[in-house]
């Protein structure tokens, strides 16, 4: 039974930062610089800011994901055996999927903003009249993606409760028995 909390830990540790990460920059750090002095400062605080959060995210993400590969052998048992649970599996496997997707794609989007460093800005995800378009188009993007990653780890959240209420004895035992009535 323990040999499951180190992929376990993983697992939730990893998801618990990349959501918490990517949502507090969306709400906070992404608003504030908007507060800056001069628009050129704006995009090098927003560029600053989400740079020093790429390593910790890409740290966050390597532990979910090597805590997910843990967990996925670790119950692979039970998806052969209790009816629910490899439902449960194929969906989290998609928001993981997406979730990496958007936090890719937000990457790239925001790698094209920090190519230019003294970019004017609103704020962190809002161009001013003379922001050039290839970087406006960007933070169009981005302005929606800044979302959808925390919204789909969150969701990822909720999908690993749900996968912990289905380990309880008593949900083990009616899935197994809903599986083999089945058959």
């Amino acid at each position: 039974m323990l040999l499951n909390f180190p992929s376990r830990a993983l697992h939730d540790a990893g998801l618990a930062a990349w959501f918490g990460g990517t949502l507090a920059n969306a709400v906070s750090l992404n608003g504030a610089t908007a507060r800056a002095e001069r628009p050129a400062e704006t995009g090098q605080i927003t560029n600053t800011g989400w740079d020093a959060w790429e390593p910790v995210n890409a740290v966050a993400i390597g532990a979910h994901l090597v805590g997910s590969i843990g967990q996925l052998a670790g119950n692979t048992g039970r998806a052969a055996t209790q009816a629910g649970v490899g439902t449960m599996i194929i969906t989290k496997t998609a928001l993981t999927v997406s979730a990496l997707a958007a936090t890719g794609y937000a990457r790239l989007l925001g790698g094209k903003v920090a190519a230019q460093p003294d970019v004017p800005l609103d704020s962190g995800t809002d161009p001013t009249a003379v922001t050039p378009p290839d970087v406006t188009a960007a933070l169009k993007q981005l302005k929606v993606l800044q979302w959808a990653v925390p919204s789909l780890t969150g969701a990822l959240i909720v999908i690993t409760a749900y996968a912990g209420e289905q380990q309880r004895p008593a949900a083990v035992k009616a899935g197994a028995m809903k599986r083999l009535l089945s058959k």
